[in-house]
């Protein structure tokens, strides 16, 4: 390592040692931030599930608990600390895995709230799974091999230098992308005046939401401007501190817009143009008449009294009792 030119342009083969105390101490203060919002997710979310169960639930606590966490951790290892580069750089890898990917399916798990549209929810999770692969997958061959396999080689350290930007321009796009569905639909909900913004805080969480997820897309562009500005160390602290910070943004606005469309009395849906006809009810058939559709040799039977229907009020059920009532005839027979 003593070979490597030991600057901010090193990626994550480079270290602090020239950066002063005040940086160091900022950057220990951002990756403690990061783990402590983690903690307070892991308190919350068991805490607000009744079931702890689904893909949103365990994608939640994923990517707090084996992403951002791990992920910090490493990297605090790498750089403060003489821990040996094979642990350090796996804890920090699996950490980048669970806590990019995760947050992507954590957004994913819950876009069918505003868009029903199944084809566009199955193109969002194959360009997750694409990504993973497409992106992930090189990074770390490279993280690897210039750090341990290829200690020291100039040309591993500018290959992860340029995937380090692709990768993280890659999946950029991939969040801004299945945020810009969340505003749009949301967006579409509030212009139809669907049924589920008629609650009085309904539109103010909607907005809330829109703007949050606006939000996200800022900070993913902050960490793109980092990176693109060869402030590589700045770039991969902030990351677990903003991921960590999207995480609980999401919980606090998808818990509350998961209440606004279970409150409603009909699906989401609805609400939705495109889908209607996915979401209509038939009507009951009325009834009418067919005497004259009688074939001429049957008589017609003797017409019955109108039927009286009695509706009780039962809590929150509706309790109908019909008495049949035929002229001429007894409605009891014994057998």
């Amino acid at each position: 390592m003593s070979s490597v030119p030991q600057d901010l342009l090193d990626g994550i083969s480079g270290s602090l040692a020239k950066e002063g105390n005040v940086l160091q101490m900022v950057l220990v203060t951002f990756i403690a931030l990061s783990c402590y919002n983690v903690a307070e997710l892991v308190v919350l979310v068991p805490a607000t599930f009744r079931r702890w169960r689904g893909l949103y639930f365990w994608s939640l606590l994923a990517s707090g608990c084996l992403g951002v966490v791990p992920y910090s951790i490493g990297f605090m290892m790498k750089f403060f600390t003489r821990a040996d580069s094979v642990l350090s750089v796996t804890v920090l890898t699996i950490g980048w895995w669970t806590m990019v990917t995760g947050q992507s399916v954590v957004l994913y798990s819950r876009l069918h709230l505003v868009l029903r549209d199944e084809k566009t929810l199955a193109r969002v999770l194959l360009m997750i799974v694409v990504n993973f692969f497409c992106l992930h997958v090189p990074t770390t061959v490279l993280t690897y091999g210039a750090n341990i396999v290829h200690t020291g080689d100039m040309a591993w350290i500018w290959g992860y230098n340029v995937m380090e930007k692709v990768q993280l321009t890659g999946f950029t796009i991939q969040e801004s992308l299945i945020s810009t569905l969340y505003v749009i639909h949301t967006v579409k909900l509030l212009r139809l005046g669907a049924e589920v913004t008629i609650r009085a805080d309904a539109r103010s969480i909607m907005y809330q939401f829109i703007g949050i997820n606006c939000a996200i897309m800022a900070m993913d562009l902050l960490l793109l401007g980092l990176e693109y500005a060869n402030q590589y160390t700045v770039q991969i602290v902030l990351k677990g501190f903003i991921y960590s910070l999207k995480l609980k943004l999401e919980f606090a606005v998808l818990g509350r817009l998961v209440g606004i469309i279970q409150g409603s009395r009909h699906p989401i849906s609805i609400a939705i143009a495109d889908t209607l006809p996915l979401c209509s009810y038939p009507r009951p058939q009325e009834n009418t008449d067919h005497t004259d559709q009688m074939e001429p040799d049957h008589e017609p039977e003797p017409e019955s009294e109108p039927k009286e229907v009695f509706v009780q009020q039962s809590g929150d059920r509706a309790v109908e009792t019909k008495n049949f009532v035929e002229s001429g005839r007894e409605l009891g027979r014994s057998t």
